[in-house]
C-alpha cells in the first residue's frame, strides 16, 4: 500500500515542481508550447527475483513464560527484569508453611500404614503356622474338616488384610511424593537458561496458577512467526532465504531462511504459521517487534524489465503499457555525463501497450518492449494532459528510482518539500 502511495505521490509532486518551472523556462516546441518535462530509466533484460512480503512477530529463542503451580502468597523475589539467570536458579520463593504440615501429616500417615502393614503381616504368619499344625493333625486323623476350613478362612482373610495394608502404604508413600513435590513447587526455578524479562511478581502477591511471574528466553537467538495463506503454501516452502528488516533496524537487513512451516491450517482463517531462526548476538531483534519479510521463493523467465513507477494505465484508452522515449539513447549517455542530471532536447514519447509477465516489489517483467529503451517513471500525467507526443526527458539510474519507490509517503513527501529529493529534479529544468 505504501509503495502504491509513494508512486502517486512522487508522480504528483514532480509535475507541480515540472509545472512551475517550465512557466519560467524556455522549453517550447515550434507552436510556443510548454513542453513536459519527464524522468526515465533504461530497461533492462533478465530475471525477476520473486519475492512475497509479509509481517511477523519477533520472539526470544526458546521463550517460556513463568507460571506458579501452585497457589501461595510470595514471600521473596530473587531476579529482577533484564538479570541473565541459568536453568534452575530459583526465581520466586512462595510462603512454604502450608506445604511443610501437609507433608508432616502425610509422613505420619505413611508410618501409621507401615505399622499397620506390618501387623498385618504378622498376623498372616500366625495364621499360615496355625495352618501347617492343623495339616500335621490332619494327616494324623487329629483334626476335623471343620477346623480346617475355619484354618483357611482365616488364612485368606489375613492375605487379604496384608493385600490392604500393603495398598494403604504405597498410597501413603505417594501422598508423601505428592507433597514433597508441593514443597519443592514453593520454589519457582528458570526451566531455562537466558534472559529475565516482563517481571510481574512482587513480594506480598497472591500467586496462583494463571499469574505470569516472569517471561524467559535467549536473547542471542530470535524466532520470528508469520502466517502464510493457503495460496503462499504452493509455492514459499521451508529452507527459502528471507530479508528482515524493519523501521527500527533503519538500515540493517538481516538474512536468513524459513525454519518449519506448519502443515494445519487454522479453522475458519485457512492460514498457518511459519517460523524463521534467526541468530541474534548483536541484539537487533527485540521479543515483540514487528517487522517486514520477503521472502525468495524464485525467479520469473526471462523478459525485458522495467520499475513498477513506469506501468501507466492509459485514462483514454483503459490500457497498460508504458512511454517510451524514442531515439533517447546517445542523448542520454551524453546528459548523464554532464553535472546536474540536464534535461534533453525535445524528444518524441510514444505510449506502448505491455503485457505485464511477473511482477516483483519493486520492479515487473514485461513483454512489447526491449531492452534498452528508456520508458518514463515519472511524469506520465504530464504526457497525457500535453499530448504532443514531444518531451524533454531527463536519464536517472534505476537505484534512484528505486529509492524513490521504497519510501513511504510521508517520507517522500517531506524530502521532497525540504528539496533533499527534488533538488536537481526543479532547479535545473
Amino acid at each position: 500500500m505504501y509503495k502504491n502511495y509513494s508512486l502517486l505521490l512522487l508522480s504528483l509532486l514532480f509535475a507541480v515542481f515540472v509545472s512551475c518551472s517550465n512557466e519560467g523556462s524556455n522549453q517550447n516546441n515550434n507552436t510556443g508550447q510548454v513542453l513536459p518535462a519527464v524522468e526515465a530509466v533504461q530497461a533492462q533484460f533478465g530475471g525477476l527475483p520473486l519475492e512475497e512480503r509479509l509481517s511477523g512477530v519477533v520472539s526470544a529463542g526458546n521463550q517460556v513464560e513463568i507460571y506458579p503451580r501452585i497457589t501461595a502468597p510470595i514471600e521473596e523475589v530473587y531476579a529482577e527484569t533484564g538479570q541473565r539467570v541459568e536453568k534452575g536458579d530459583v526465581l520466586v520463593r512462595l510462603r512454604d508453611n502450608e506445604f511443610r504440615e501437609r507433608l508432616r501429616q502425610a509422613e505420619a500417615s505413611l508410618r501409621i500404614n507401615l505399622a499397620q502393614q506390618r501387623q498385618a503381616r504378622a498376623a498372616l504368619g500366625e495364621i499360615e503356622s496355625q495352618l501347617r499344625r492343623q495339616q500335621i493333625l490332619e494327616e494324623r486323623d487329629l483334626t476335623s474338616e471343620l477346623e480346617m476350613e475355619r484354618i483357611r478362612a482365616q488364612l485368606e482373610s489375613a492375605e487379604a488384610s496384608l493385600e490392604l495394608a500393603m495398598a494403604q502404604v504405597e498410597q501413603a508413600e505417594s501422598n508423601v511424593e505428592e507433597q514433597k513435590d508441593a514443597l519443592d513447587q514453593t520454589l519457582i526455578r528458570a526451566p531455562i537458561s537466558g534472559t529475565v524479562g516482563l517481571r510481574a511478581a512482587e513480594i506480598g502477591m497472591q500467586a496462583n496458577t494463571n499469574s505470569r511471574l516472569f517471561m524467559i528466553g535467549d536473547l542471542t537467538r530470535s524466532k520470528i512467526s508469520v502466517n502464510l495463506t493457503e495460496r503462499m503454501m504452493r509455492y514459499i516452502t521451508a529452507g527459502q532465504t528471507v530479508r528482515i528488516f524493519s523501521e527500527n533496524l533503519g538500515d540493517t537487513v538481516l538474512t536468513g531462511e524459513i525454519s518449519r512451516i506448519s502443515p494445519f491450517l487454522g479453522a475458519g482463517s485457512f492460514s498457518t504459521e511459519a517460523e524463521i531462526d534467526v541468530g541474534n548476538e548483536s541484539r537487533f531483534l527485540m521479543p515483540g517487534m514487528f517487522v517486514n519479510i520477503d521472502v525468495l521463493y524464485g525467479e520469473s523467465e526471462q523478459a525485458t524489465i522495467i520499475p513498477l513507477s513506469s506501468i501507466y494505465r492509459h485514462p483514454q484508452t483503459g490500457e497498460t503499457g508504458v512511454f517510451v522515449a524514442v531515439n533517447f539513447g546517445m542523448e542520454a549517455e551524453m546528459l548523464e555525463d554532464l553535472e546536474g542530471n540536464q534535461l534533453s532536447n525535445p524528444t518524441d514519447v510514444e505510449f506502448i501497450p505491455i503485457d505485464v509477465i511477473a511482477r516483483g516489489r519493486e520492479a515487473a517483467g514485461v513483454a512489447g518492449i526491449r531492452s534498452g529503451q528508456w520508458v518514463v517513471t515519472v511524469g506520465q500525467n504530464l504526457l497525457i494532459r500535453d499530448q504532443s507526443g514531444i518531451a524533454r526527458v531527463r536519464p536517472v539510474a534505476w537505484d534512484k528510482i528505486l529509492d524513490m519507490q521504497r519510501m513511504r509517503p510521508q517520507d517522500l513527501l517531506r524530502e521532497i518539500m525540504n528539496g533533499d529529493a527534488t533538488q536537481g529534479s526543479a532547479s535545473n529544468l
